[in-house]
């Protein structure tokens, strides 16, 4: 038989080894309670407390520590660093000096995609519609003024000084190194006529018979016409062809010379000058767009590709009022 008493004691017992388990269960029924107590403690935190922190984070004088790393740690990284970085800009340094072993600043080393000639006009100020009044002259001026900037360094007195005569209906081909100067032939705006600028300083536009510049873009090496002078017509592009009915060029037939072919480069060929054509057109419907498309021609020149208004021929328009 058990004494009442002793059943109290066990059961006073009993109750006590409950009690830890009890307080088990509790923890793990809540399990955000750590992380509560934590945020609850930062939260107590001041500003002054924080930045005590900083502080000590960015200088720690008892372990003589910056940002957590010893004087020793932080000399081995940057140690790293500065190797890794040198021989990564060593490496570099190196394949360009080896690339640029392989190239010429005189002549580029791939020139199969830009043989045929572009070509350009001048005057070129606002797109390639040309357009004024006869009797505005502030409508054509700006133009006029445009042509003789261009011009003048096609003045006769300037190539005379600076460039030679060449004998015209071949090639001038020049040896020696490509790092040797190169001489240029002379072109004189004279040779322009009626539009040098020389005799009727306007140009023609004053009489509503405006000359337009046409010249090849310059490649290196490039000999145009295949020994054959290459020349240019002018033709409507769109619309009556009787609002064309008069085109002068200049100089001969509109022919580029063959003498001043090939172009060696901006480096070697310092007074080189390119050729023009002058196209004066001396009768074109007034009061009216007249879209117009010049071309050149030649063996060689690709001149319809639709997808390039530049190839080998060059569209633009023509507006003159009275």
């Amino acid at each position: 038989m058990v004494e009442p008493g002793m059943e109290m004691n066990t059961a006073s017992e009993g109750g006590t080894r409950r009690g830890p388990e009890n307080k088990h269960e509790e923890k793990v029924q809540d399990p955000n309670r750590g992380e509560a107590e934590t945020k609850a403690e930062m939260g107590n935190k001041t500003w002054a407390d924080l930045a005590g922190e900083m502080k000590t984070f960015l200088w720690n004088p008892e372990e003589r520590t910056c940002m957590g790393r010893t004087a020793k740690s932080w000399g081995l990284i940057l140690l790293f660093y500065f190797i890794f970085y040198t021989c990564l800009a060593g490496m570099f340094a190196f394949c360009m000096y080896v690339m640029l072993l392989t190239l010429s600043p005189y002549t580029p080393t791939y020139r199969d995609r830009v043989s045929p000639p572009g070509v350009m006009i001048r005057p070129y100020l606002n797109g390639f519609t040309i357009a004024f009044n006869v009797s505005k002259p502030s409508t054509w001026q700006p133009y006029v003024d445009s042509m003789h900037q261009f011009l003048a360094a096609y003045d006769d007195k300037v190539q005379e000084e600076k460039n030679i005569e060449c004998i015209s209906g071949q090639y001038f081909i020049q040896g020696g190194n490509d790092s040797e100067e190169k001489k240029a032939c002379q072109f004189k705006r004279s040779l322009l006529q009626n539009c040098s600028g020389i005799e009727d300083p306007t140009f023609g536009f004053s009489k509503g018979q405006p000359c337009i510049l046409l010249k090849m873009n310059r490649i290196i090496g490039y000999r145009p016409g295949a020994g054959v002078p290459v020349n240019v017509d002018c033709k409507v592009q769109k619309g009556n062809e009787s609002d064309l009915r008069s085109v002068d060029f200049y100089p001969g037939n509109g022919t580029f010379d063959l003498m001043y072919y090939p172009y060696y480069g901006k480096l070697t060929h310092v007074n080189y000058t390119s050729p023009l054509v002058a196209m004066h057109f001396t009768d074109v419907k007034r009061n009216s767009l007249v879209h117009i498309q010049c071309k050149l021609n030649g063996k060689g020149i690709i001149n319809d590709v639709n997808s390039d208004r530049f190839l080998g021929r060059i569209i633009f328009t023509l507006s003159i009022g009275k």
